[in-house]
């Protein structure tokens, strides 16, 4: 596991395509009991190296409810984006992740930690890449039909502040899905 994050971290697959430049964000660790798959870092995570160091990643850890100090324990919780670095912006925000990351990486990640019990995915990007034909027409679908995927997988929506109108028109979310998953996270974290 440590040789793969060195050359994961060491990745230029796509250097061409990020204005930035690349500095891959993942925490991975073979006795993790978690992952989870987001989208790509932002700017600020990009700055700091630091996963979901950002209003996104207090969203998360509040549906969660996991402290700063379990969230970031990489023996517990793996973080996997789809793209590992920030993709650049986009007209109505961040670029989408970069198509070569996941194909790259995921599958010989994934090998190395045989503890999994529980993949979140985070946003469509995630959902669709690992639910495939399974994934409903739409996240909104998806994450409320969240319990047709378990054990395995639990679709969420992105936590970024700019998802207040997705969080808004659908309160079910807040009200009965953060209660399972928080159920999820603490069986599986044991």
């Amino acid at each position: 596991m440590k040789q793969l994050l060195k050359n994961i971290k060491a990745c230029e697959i796509c250097k061409e395509h990020l204005i930035l430049g690349p500095r891959p964000v993942i925490t991975a660790h073979p006795d993790a009991k978690v992952v989870i798959i987001g989208q790509a870092p932002g700017t600020k995570v990009h700055a700091s190296g630091i996963p979901w160091d950002d209003a996104s990643g207090k969203q998360l850890r509040k549906w969660l409810d996991l402290s700063l100090e379990e969230f970031y324990d990489e023996t517990k919780i793996a973080i996997v984006p789809m793209g590992f670095c920030y993709p650049g912006k986009g007209k109505t925000g961040d670029l989408p992740p970069r198509p070569e990351c996941a194909p790259q990486w995921h599958e010989i990640l994934l090998e190395k930690m045989p503890k999994i019990e529980l993949v979140i995915l985070i946003g469509m990007y995630a959902q669709k890449y690992y639910l495939k034909s399974d994934a409903r027409r739409t996240l909104t679908e998806t994450v409320e039909n969240f319990e047709e995927y378990l054990p395995t997988y639990f679709p969420l929506p992105h936590p970024s502040p700019r998802n207040r109108f997705w969080l808004t028109k659908n309160p079910w979310f807040e009200q009965s899905v953060v209660s399972e998953l928080q159920k999820k996270i603490k069986h599986s974290l044991g």
